[in-house]
């Protein structure tokens, strides 16, 4: 017999409490040990329940949602802390803070909480997957403590993290000649806000190509992480609208919900958004931008995945690599959660896997090659 995943949850809403506590308990794999009114309270009880996995809200009274990461953070650097947030720009921006103060995911509250089947459905298709892969990814590799009762079998979500024993793999080494670069495609999904700002930060302003991405996000967030990552990165960052021209020094995010489409106009390139079936589950997906790239761009591209839960961008990358293009993929040791850059690095198609801090080194050097002095990145 499996014991169920124990749940500490915080919100102040009463009606959110209830709702929480129903479905999630009517779920056999899932207990759950706390439904706390604050930050506050689920703070003082942690140590006390020992969950497996944080549900927290992100505005409460006392101690909000952020505050309540710091403080749980500072009592366990590894439990999961899932921050359930409107998805309204106060939501948003609070759940990015929370995100960059040790969250470990997110997932919106359904937008009509009075309408309870809504709500339910939500919750079930939405929240309870991610619990229950965090939950299990902390007690399988981090051996959590579980002292409740057991119900019955947790369903196991397969997926892989830093955490797991080294993957024996090497990148590509078939000779090819280096050819000029003329964009950068980037994925990413679980952790991707850190990781994005730890490598854009790096690179200047006169990096002579420009740069697309895919993280996977719903709408409204999408634009406040441009928002930010422009305040804080020499390069000019926005949320990529349609038919805009690509240019060198700029980078361009996907917008939640939408595919973002790489096409050449003349000499130009432009973006064009999609909003086409979900592939991978995603909309944006990154295997949809780097397919683009790859068509459109062909040898002169380069591909880079971060850390992310699953494999989208792995059938990407095989076109980028196909024809002739880098593919540079996150390690293990640095990745939140190795998903999907190990799928490309098990698929052997990565030329480079790189810990986080060495990806922009690589992009600028790569930046450099077929240029003039007089362009090249210093």
């Amino acid at each position: 017999m499996t014991i169920p995943l124990r749940i500490l949850l915080a919100d102040d809403s009463v009606t959110v409490r209830r709702l929480l506590t129903e479905t999630l308990s009517s779920d056999p794999s899932l207990e759950v040990c706390l439904a706390a009114r604050n930050g506050q309270e689920a703070v003082t009880q942690f140590s006390l329940v020992l969950p497996d996995v944080v549900v927290l809200d992100v505005e409460m009274p006392v101690m909000d949602g952020i505050e309540a990461v710091a403080a749980i953070r500072k009592m366990n650097a590894h439990v999961p802390i899932i921050m359930f947030s409107s998805l309204t720009t106060r939501g948003g921006e609070a759940t990015l803070d929370a995100l960059t103060n040790g969250a470990t995911d997110y997932s919106t509250k359904p937008a009509r909480v009075g309408h309870l089947q809504v709500a339910v459905d939500h919750i079930r298709n939405e929240l309870i997957p991610m619990i229950k892969h965090w939950g299990n990814w902390y007690h399988e590799h981090l051996q959590s403590p579980r002292v409740s009762q057991p119900k019955t079998s947790v369903e196991r979500i397969p997926e892989v993290s830093r955490h797991r024993e080294p993957v024996s793999m090497a990148p590509r080494t078939s000779p090819f000649t280096e050819r000029p670069v003329e964009i950068v495609a980037v994925g990413v999904s679980t952790g991707g806000p850190s990781a994005l700002a730890d490598v854009l930060k790096s690179i200047p302003k006169q990096f002579p190509v420009p740069i697309v991405i895919v993280q996977h996000m719903p709408p409204l967030f999408t634009g406040l992480l441009a928002e930010r990552l422009n305040q804080v990165c020499p390069l000019s960052v926005q949320e990529a609208q349609e038919g805009v021209t690509l240019g060198a020094g700029h980078v361009w995010i996907a917008p939640g919900d939408e595919h973002l489409v790489v096409e050449k106009s003349g000499a130009q390139l432009r973006l064009r958004l999609d909003h086409g079936p979900a592939v991978n589950s995603c909309r944006p997906s990154v295997d949809v931008l780097f397919r683009s790239v790859a068509e459109t761009v062909g040898g002169n591209s380069v591909g880079v995945v971060l850390t992310g839960m699953g494999q989208d961008g792995l059938e990407g990358c095989r076109r980028i690599h196909a024809k002739g293009g880098k593919v540079i993929a996150q390690d293990q040791a640095t990745s939140v959660v190795w998903g999907m850059p190990r799928a490309v690095a098990e698929a052997g198609i990565a030329d480079k896997i790189l810990p986080l801090q060495k990806i922009s080194e690589e992009l600028i050097r790569l930046s450099r090659i077929g240029r003039s002095a007089a362009s090249v990145v210093h």
